[in-house]
């Protein structure tokens, strides 16, 4: 038996309240709100009277309390104010309940399980947990729910809904836990921390993705050649190696790159931008690649005899030194072609075994 976690719990408990904020109550209960004296008792049918009706809704009450409470949702007023947080509400029942978030009082615990809850309604909802029961149907896609409140939440997906609205951005969220975690971006609150490392995440979702950087899981397999990926969106960009596909076009010359990030590189050629500096001489370039075969100059121990090319390390001058030199150790076993270097070597064989050479294989080749 699966027991719901803490912000499960939670989540229900706020579904509740924001049910009981919203939604008038049931027949069946109202004797209980008349008696509290603080509900919206709302008067049968038969026996509606014209000094009990609201003049703007036309709702009906049996007493003239309910509907001056009632009132309070069309003026906006919320005389009942929380004392520790200052929260107010336009019923007394509901200052009551949120209360019990200060106070921790969860008096109706679940027989099953044993988790408690503040409110009778939280309690109702969430003993749909603990059977198979889903009566709630999705018209659309069939899919069954347990609570009202997830099919209704779950309509969005086809409807395009997204009533809940940053603020401060104007982004639409289907779901109100969805805008509670984006506002994190704005307030720069990280409350999602890493057990590992101790990186703080804004969103939840965030956080499982990191962790897979401890873990090594890699979940997204490319169909191609089942190279495994820890995001969706690698995935994705890595298929364009086996596509080809070249999203990314430049306005200038029109060269197309398969990432964003070549691209933005690539720009640097027309606007002559060099934002990586040497931290010794301070000469800059356009590509990290650039600067770090610059360093050479400053650290290497190496250089050459004949250009003067630094070289951090000896088989790199070695190398290099073939440029100068007819020296060509390696050598075709099918034809008598003889390449500078082992990868020019492989570019070559490619020739043979029916595939095709890249563009730069011509210049290095010699009969």
């Amino acid at each position: 038996m699966c027991f719901p976690s803490s912000q499960q719990t939670q989540k229900e408990e706020q579904l509740a309240v924001k049910r009981e904020d919203e939604e008038k109550p049931q027949l069946t209960e109202l004797h209980h709100l008349t008696n509290e004296g603080d509900g919206e008792a709302e008067a049968p049918t038969s026996s509606l009277s014209e000094e009990h009706n609201c003049d703007i809704c036309s709702k009906g009450f049996r007493e003239k309390s309910s509907l001056q409470t009632h009132m309070r949702r069309h003026t906006g007023e919320r005389p009942f104010a929380c004392d520790h947080c200052g929260k107010k509400f336009h019923a007394k029942k509901f200052l009551t309940t949120h209360m019990k978030v200060h106070s921790g009082e969860k008096p109706f615990p679940c027989d099953v399980c044993g988790t408690r809850f503040r409110v009778k309604e939280s309690l109702k909802n969430h003993m749909w947990i603990h059977t198979t029961e889903k009566p709630f149907v999705c018209n659309i896609c069939s899919k069954g729910f347990s609570q009202k409140e997830s099919l209704k939440s779950h309509l969005r997906v086809h409807t395009g809904e997204k009533p809940f609205v940053c603020s401060l951005c104007s982004k639409g969220f289907s779901r109100q836990q969805s805008l509670k975690s984006h506002m994190h971006v704005h307030t720069r609150e990280k409350p999602f921390v890493c057990s590992v490392c101790g990186k703080g995440f804004s969103q939840k979702e965030s956080l499982k993705t990191h962790m897979r950087v401890h873990t090594g899981e890699k979940p997204f397999i490319c169909s191609i050649c089942s190279q495994g990926f820890s995001l969706k969106e690698s995935l994705k960009t890595h298929m364009r190696v086996h596509t080809g596909e070249k999203p990314f076009t430049c306005d200038v010359c029109s060269k197309g790159f398969s990432l964003k990030e070549s691209l933005k590189s690539h720009m640097r050629v027309h606007t002559g931008e060099k934002p990586f500096t040497c931290g010794v001489c301070t000469k800059g370039f356009s590509h990290s690649g650039g600067l770090k075969t610059h360093m050479a100059v400053h650290t290497a121990q190496f250089s050459c005899s004949e250009c003067g090319k630094c070289f951090v390390k000896e088989i790199q001058m070695e190398r290099h030194m073939r440029l100068h030199s007819e020296e060509r150790p390696y050598g075709c076993d099918v034809c008598k072609n003889r390449f500078k270097h082992k990868c020019h070597l492989e570019s070559h064989m490619k020739l043979h075994s029916g595939e095709k050479p890249p563009e730069h294989y011509w210049s290095f080749i010699v009969q």
